[in-house]
């Protein structure tokens, strides 16, 4: 049995290259959010959030009613019916109003470990003697080594 061996024509390699260049392309760093783009999502995140509520209000006040039903008809038909699990009643969550926050920024550290550093006054080092820098306090020799 012959096994022969075949390759990618030239076009096919061509679009597989071109399409690793694209791909660089397209994971490039996006920009930042502008403050609208965050305040809109802002906005939508809490117009989702309320969508929830709505849906849970409405699935609470459906699964009352089957319960309710469920009850009624086994009291009809003469069977008898445990008594229902008392539940938290069903919070309507009302109309949906967004109140944007007032720019709040975030709290200042009060070690300042992710502050940004000081800008330096003079170089790190100097040709000055340590006694000019740091002069020994009053009253007080020098200390020699």
């Amino acid at each position: 049995m012959t096994t022969s061996r075949t390759s990618l024509p030239v076009s096919a390699t061509a679009v597989a290259l071109g399409a690793l260049l694209l791909a660089g392309t397209a994971a490039a760093k996006l920009p930042p959010p502008s403050d609208e783009a965050k305040a809109k999502a802002a906005e939508t995140a809490a117009k989702t959030a309320w969508t929830d509520k709505v849906a849970a209000y409405q699935l609470c006040k459906a699964q009352d009613k089957v319960a309710a039903g469920y009850l009624s008809h086994a009291k009809a038909a003469g069977r008898p019916a445990s008594a229902p699990v008392e539940t938290p009643p069903c919070a309507d969550p009302g109309p949906f109003a967004y109140v944007p926050s007032a720019e709040a920024k975030p709290p200042l550290e009060a070690s300042g470990a992710h502050s940004p550093a000081r800008t330096a006054t003079q170089p790190p080092s100097s040709n000055r003697p340590d006694a000019v820098v740091n002069p020994a306090p009053a009253g007080k020799p020098a200390s020699k080594p």
